[in-house]
C-alpha cells in the first residue's frame, strides 16, 4: 500500500492542507479562512476538522503515516511544541504535536513555515540538486529557511534563519520583534505599504496619491506603468534585501538563495538593486558563485517541506 502524508500550512490569514504521495504528488487539497478569533480552541478544531476531510478523501487509497504542521512560529521540533507565535499568540506554549496526535490519530511532525519553505523547495521546486541554499519569503513579514549539505539548519533553540530580524537599520523602524531597523520594515508586503505612503505624505507625486487602502500589489503594478514612487518603493526593498543577503553570503556561502513570498512578485523592480548591494557587500567569489532565483513551489512550498520531513522520519 502506497504512504501517504497529511500536511497543514498554518498561517495568519489561511490554513492550508493536503494529502502528500511519498513522490510528492498532492492527492487532495483543501483549505479554509484561519479562524477570526485565532483562538486555540477553534485553530484546533479547524485542523481536525481538515484532516479528517483529507482522509474520507483519500479513503483506501493509501496508508496515511504522518501528519506535518508547518507553522508561523518559534517551534520546539523535537518536543512539537509551538514557543511563539506572532501572529497567533493564543498558540505560544502549545504542545500542538500531543494534541493533534489524539484527534488526528497519527504522528505529527512540527516545523517553522519558512524552514518547510526551504525544504519544499530543496525536494521539489527550484533549488532542487543544491546542497545549501537559502529560502526567504517574503509575505506580511519576512521569513527564511536555511539548508545546509542537504539538511536543514534549525539552531540549538530553533530560531536559525530568521532572516527578517537581521538588523538593516540600527536606528531604523521598530519591529515587532522588540528591535529596530529589521530586514521585514524594509522588504516585506506591510513594509512596500508603509514606505509608499511615507514618501507620498513627504509630498512626492504618485498614481497612488488619494487612493486609499492600496496594497504592495498596487504599488507593484504602478511601479510596472512608470510610477517613480512605485519604483523608488521597490528600489528601497532591494537595497535593504541586498544588505541582508551580502552578509548572509558571506557567512554561508550558499550555492542558491530562493525568493519566495507575496511580496516576490516585486521581483522585476528590486531585483537589480539587490544584486547591486550583493557585488558591493559579499566577497567577489561566493557573490558571484550564488544563484538568485524565484521560488517555484507558491503556496505549496511549506506543505511539501513538512510532507517530505514526514516521509524521512
Amino acid at each position: 500500500m502506497s504512504k501517504i502524508v497529511l500536511a497543514t500550512d498554518l498561517g495568519g490569514t489561511n490554513l492550508r492542507m493536503a494529502a502528500v504521495s511519498e513522490a510528492g504528488d498532492i492527492l487532495f487539497r483543501t483549505r479554509s479562512k484561519t479562524p477570526a478569533t485565532r483562538s486555540r480552541e477553534e485553530i484546533l478544531e479547524l485542523i481536525t476538522e481538515l484532516a479528517r476531510e483529507c482522509k474520507n478523501e483519500v479513503g483506501s487509497s493509501g496508508e496515511i503515516i504522518a501528519f506535518g504542521i508547518a507553522a508561523p512560529a518559534v517551534i520546539d521540533h523535537d518536543a512539537g511544541i509551538i514557543l511563539v507565535a506572532p501572529n497567533l499568540p493564543d498558540l505560544n506554549g502549545l504542545a500542538i504535536s500531543e494534541y493533534l496526535n489524539r484527534s488526528v490519530g497519527c504522528r505529527v511532525l512540527l516545523e517553522n513555515d519558512a524552514t518547510a519553505a526551504a525544504i519544499g523547495e530543496h525536494w521539489k521546486g527550484a533549488s532542487q540538486g543544491v546542497s545549501s541554499s537559502i529560502c526567504l519569503t517574503m509575505g506580511t513579514g519576512v521569513g527564511g529557511g536555511l539548508i545546509i549539505d542537504g539538511k536543514p539548519l534549525r539552531g540549538i533553540d530553533g530560531t536559525a534563519g530568521e532572516i527578517g530580524h537581521i538588523c538593516v537599520e540600527p536606528f531604523g523602524v521598530p519591529c515587532a520583534c522588540g528591535s529596530n531597523g529589521c530586514l521585514e520594515q524594509y522588504a516585506s508586503a506591510t513594509a512596500v505599504v508603509r514606505i509608499t505612503e511615507e514618501l507620498i505624505a513627504s509630498g512626492k507625486q504618485s498614481s497612488l496619491t488619494g487612493m486609499g487602502g492600496y496594497s504592495s500589489h498596487d504599488v507593484y503594478n504602478a511601479g510596472l506603468a512608470g510610477d517613480a514612487v512605485a519604483q523608488e518603493v521597490f528600489s528601497t526593498v532591494g537595497f535593504y534585501l541586498g544588505v541582508a543577503l551580502g552578509g548572509l553570503i558571506n557567512v554561508l556561502n550558499p550555492e542558491a538563495i530562493v525568493i519566495g513570498g507575496g511580496a516576490s512578485d516585486g521581483w522585476d523592480l528590486f531585483i537589480d538593486s539587490t544584486e547591486a548591494q550583493i557585488a558591493k557587500r559579499a566577497f567577489h567569489q561566493p557573490a558571484q558563485r550564488v544563484r538568485i532565483m524565484r521560488a517555484k513551489l507558491g503556496d505549496d512550498a511549506g506543505i511539501l517541506g513538512v510532507a517530505k520531513l514526514a516521509f524521512a522520519d
